[in-house]
């Protein structure tokens, strides 16, 4: 079944064209990921399906009925609605009947008078009348696991990262037919990435995003469409399989434009030594010739991104951070934690958000200071930090300027040098682009920018927080590439899981409560030692009950070996519960009753409490009662 057809969609900006005659359609169950260099229209065409923007030509179909949720790369809200506002906004009966009892439950927990209480039943009563019950718990369930707890918290008041996950709670409690998504990794940490991964691949939904996280995108998506050159490309397989098809479909249209050109060297021969007056014969030739010609010059020659930098002398002595501690108020986020870097380390650094991540790494650059301990940078170590900011400029610089800001020249190594121009270049910033305004650029060129003005100041310790973040995987592989080559040390924070287990080879694990511990190994290989152990520790348990209960089941069976007849105190014992266990029989009988009588809902909550409580002492006593009674004479 079709869910969205796009057809002939072209769009343009002024004289730059970025969308051209593309056409393609997503069916029913599709999971599609959109591959694309930053800049050529990924996030356009997004909206253009969403409604968000429009087309110059062409048009989008969306099946009728279709609900379509839209999860935007930046998503705007109003600042005066609160977090729960927002994420309902759309309301609907279903969301503020959810609200009030939310609200009536928080208020009975803080004091539980008569109003509170009876504020509390009027809400479960209405629960029941929209049958909210499923619905808020799959509510909770998503707001838990996005950490998004105060609901009555002003958005004005939420970080960018925050904005997102609110942005993304909205659209999966909304539960749409069909999901666009722009960048959904970002600003989410490793655990949420892994949930959400889970949620969406068992999740009916049809979904199409962009996205730079390459395990998201395996674990995620069955199709990867690529815009390239203007055209959409349809893969279908895993990023795996697109990288061998891709390599396989250039090749292929490489070797027709060379038989094309070859054609054409030979064509424009012939229409030179032909005279003006030609035959009909010949007319078509020269008809044709213009085919050949377009063919001959369809594919242009990409311009692969150059990321070569000269590196300064590392001296011996590079970092230490001797007993660093560092706390806000009651909360501690790093406590006594000492290492000393050597030369050549790949540090990744993983844990929640707000454990003290990027905290640590504000430390080592003398951004914040520490509490207690030592950070000892050495004489000849030179930073290079990206940080999550990302580039601070004004949007009416233009991007030449900022290079040229920095260095005119730029010495790439001992021998050679390149102008500001020539740097852009390589950095895949065509001679046009670089007279661009910075306002102009996509999100992606603006994070390629920043990343090559860290890299002009030559460092030896590069410190990368979130590099990935807006990067498209065309820049991500060559940074990648760089980095492996790089000899000087490199510290990442990354929820990247691939780029971090291509380029880092030990772990600094933030534990929360300011301990850090450090693993040997990349992300991959601290997962799976941390699913074992956590298998291990549920194996443990597993077996210290198992052997509880057979040392019980042993103890009972010799102490009734050995039994002849009752006690003293077990003849009491055993008499009092053929009294308790008609009582108790009765109790249920009319606690069934009024379980099925028209009472209020709290009534009814005590009611249900009271009937777990006395079947369970039917049981045990009925088990007890049968012990005592093999020995009762």
């Amino acid at each position: 079944m079709n869910y969205l057809l796009v057809e002939n969609v072209s769009k343009s900006f002024g004289i730059k064209e970025v969308l051209r005659n593309l056409t393609f359609g997503i069916e029913k169950g599709q999971k599609v990921a959109l591959v694309a260099r930053n800049g050529t229209g990924k996030t356009t065409l997004l909206k253009i399906i969403s409604g968000k923007d429009s087309a110059n030509e062409g048009k989008v179909v969306m099946r009728n009925g279709i609900r379509l949720g839209f999860l935007e790369q930046d998503p705007v809200f109003d600042p005066n609605h609160t977090v729960w506002e927002s994420i309902f906004q759309k309301s609907n009966n279903i969301s503020e009947t959810i609200h009030d009892y939310e609200t009536a439950l928080k208020a009975f927990d803080q004091n539980k008078s008569q109003a509170n209480e009876d504020r509390l039943s009027n809400a479960m009563q209405q629960m029941d009348l929209h049958r909210a019950w499923d619905v808020e718990v799959r509510v909770n369930q998503i707001l838990g696991k996005l950490k998004i707890y105060d609901t009555e918290q002003n958005v004005k008041e939420l970080s960018g990262g925050q904005l997102k996950r609110v942005a993304l709670a909205a659209v999966l409690i909304d539960e749409p037919d069909m999901v666009i998504m722009d960048e959904p990794t970002n600003h989410l940490d490793i655990e949420m990435i892994e949930w959400l991964e889970d949620y969406l691949s068992a999740s009916n939904m049809t979904l199409l995003m962009v996205t730079h996280d390459r395990y998201f995108l395996d674990n995620v998506c069955t199709d990867v469409y690529e815009l390239d050159n203007q055209k959409i490309y349809q893969y279908k397989g895993d990023y795996s399989y697109f990288l061998e098809k891709k390599s396989e479909r250039e090749a292929a249209s490489q070797s027709e434009v060379d038989k094309a050109r070859n054609l054409y060297s030979r064509e424009l021969e012939w229409i030179r030594k032909q005279p003006k007056a030609r035959t009909t014969k010949s007319k078509s030739r020269v008809d044709a010739f213009d085919d050949i010609k377009e063919k001959a010059f369809s594919l242009k020659k990409k311009k692969e991104i150059e990321i070569n930098m000269r590196m300064k002398h590392m001296g011996n002595k590079i970092l230490e951070l001797i007993n660093v501690s560092k706390s806000y108020g009651d909360k501690k986020l790093i406590e006594k934690f000492t290492y000393s870097f050597r030369k050549g380390e790949r540090i990744g650094i993983v844990g929640h958000n707000g454990t003290g991540k990027s905290t640590l790494l504000n430390m080592i650059t003398g951004k914040i200071p520490v509490d207690a301990g030592k950070v000892v940078v050495g004489d000849t170590i030179e930073f290079g930090n990206y940080n999550q900011e990302g580039i601070a400029l004004k949007e009416d610089k233009r991007v030449i300027e900022v290079i040229k800001d920095i260095a005119e020249v730029i010495d790439v190594d001992k021998s050679s040098r390149v102008t500001a121009s020539q740097m852009l270049q390589r950095f895949d910033f065509s001679p046009d682009m670089q007279y661009n305004f910075v306002s102009k650029l996509s999100g992606g060129e603006k994070r390629r920018l920043y990343l090559l003005t860290v890299l002009l100041g030559n460092p030896n310790f590069l410190i990368l927080d979130e590099p990935t973040n807006d990067l498209d995987i065309v820049t991500l592989n060559k940074l990648e590439e760089y980095l492996e080559n790089f000899p000087g040390c490199i510290i990442i924070v990354s929820h990247d899981r691939y780029f971090m287990d291509k380029i880092v080879d030990q772990i600094f694990v933030f534990e929360g409560d300011g301990k850090v511990t450090v693993f040997a190994g990349n992300y991959t290989q601290f997962r799976l030692k941390k699913e074992i152990e956590d298998l291990e520790n549920k194996n443990i348990l597993r077996q210290a009950v198992d052997n509880k209960k057979i040392e019980d089941a042993n103890k009972t069976e010799v102490d009734q070996q050995k039994k002849v007849k009752l006690s003293y105190k077990e003849r009491l014992e055993f008499e009092q519960l053929e009294k308790d266990l008609p009582l108790l029989e009765e109790e249920k009988t009319v606690l069934n009753e009024k379980l099925h009588s028209s009472l209020d809902h709290l009534e009814l909550l005590k009611i249900t409490e009271r009937l777990g409580e006395v079947m369970q002492l039917i049981d045990t006593k009925t088990d007890r009662w049968l012990q005592l009674s093999e020995f009762q004479g």
